[in-house]
């Protein structure tokens, strides 16, 4: 297992912190400082994923996207950029997932077999847990900053982390 943690900054987008969209993380502004100083410590070992919607919808995409037309967009879409707060930062590494979790190929092509990740970011039920278990799963040591990241809503977020602490000591909560 890899001695240095990798940061992966989970879907820091405009879709999930502005309050007008559909898939606002209300308590999102929150995670931006405990970002800003997880970033400052991990240097060059971060990565910053981005969802974006899938070109050819198939299988349960296509119910999913008839239930939230609103995101039927392309891929280069403002409303899927990343917020400035966190597209300042510059970060050195992104991956572009057409799905919630963003462990797979790209992910991995850039930190390496049973890595060690440190997850933030949103949404905590949904892109963040689907990761966590992915990497997990895969054999990755995984660490979920709590503070770092938002739900969909406070009760989301804590069932979340709920349902994370399950996997320990493959999966930590912090």
């Amino acid at each position: 297992m890899t001695a240095e943690p990798w940061l992966v900054v989970v879907d820091a987008q405009r879709v999930f912190a502005d309050p007008a969209s559909p898939w606002c993380a209300p308590r999102f502004a929150g995670t931006v400082e405990p970002i800003h100083r997880l970033v400052a410590q991990h240097g060059d070992r971060v990565v910053q994923t981005r969802w974006v919607p899938p070109h050819v919808k198939h299988g349960s995409w296509v119910p999913y996207f008839e239930q939230f037309p609103f995101a039927d967009r392309e891929p280069h879409d403002p409303l899927f950029e990343l917020v400035e707060e966190i597209e300042g930062l510059h970060l050195p590494h992104t991956v572009t997932e057409p799905t919630f979790g963003k462990w797979g190929p790209q992910l991995r092509g850039v930190v390496g077999h049973d890595a060690h990740l440190v997850l933030a970011g949103v949404a905590t039920d949904c892109c963040v847990l689907s990761t966590a278990l992915a990497a997990a799963d895969a054999g990755c040591l995984v660490e979920v900053v709590a503070d770092a990241c938002a739900g969909s809503s406070d009760e989301a977020h804590e069932r979340a982390l709920e349902a994370m602490r399950l996997y320990a000591p493959q999966i930590l909560v912090r």
